[in-house]
């Protein structure tokens, strides 16, 4: 990624060797641009900070638009935001959705031992009730992994 700076400001970002081309038509670059002569024209590579850890579940994140110089470097970075009351709800209705939808599939692979002409174990008998129970969970609809029920050999 490059930024294209003039007078200490950004004027284009992002920007390319090809727009440096393009605005230059008259001189002849090599096909890998070295840095030292990107810099006499103002344009500068551009660092991607790491994304900071954040909590999806109430928190947004996204990557900052316009560079910033940073100790010499033109870096983008991120900004982490607290999300609105109605957002946590979109966002949990759409895991309990999900986590529901697996629910039901892991359901589903167990149905044919409900079957009339099926003995069903009781150990499998728990695992489907713990399966539909799983909506009654402290955690539910955040749920980790080991909050689901395992599935019992048959």
């Amino acid at each position: 990624m490059l930024v294209k700076i003039t007078n200490g400001n950004v004027e284009t970002y992002p920007y390319s060797t090809g727009l440096l081309r393009h605005e230059n038509p008259n001189i002849s670059f090599p096909k890998q641009v070295p840095d030292s002569l990107l810099k006499t024209f103002g344009v500068y590579s551009v660092t991607l900070t790491d994304k900071p850890s954040y909590t999806q579940r109430t928190q947004n994140i996204t990557q900052d638009s316009i560079p910033a110089l940073i100790d010499g470097v033109w870096t983008v970075g991120w900004t982490v935001t607290n999300k609105t009351t109605e957002e946590i709800a979109e966002y949990d209705n759409s895991v309990a959705a999900n986590n529901r939808s697996l629910r039901n599939n892991l359901l589903a692979e167990t149905d044919f031992y409900a079957l009339s002409d099926v003995t069903m174990s009781s150990k499998m008998a728990s695992y489907r009730k713990a399966l539909r129970d799983i909506t009654t969970h402290s955690n539910w609809p955040n749920l980790d992994p080991d909050n689901w029920p395992t599935k019992p050999e048959v």
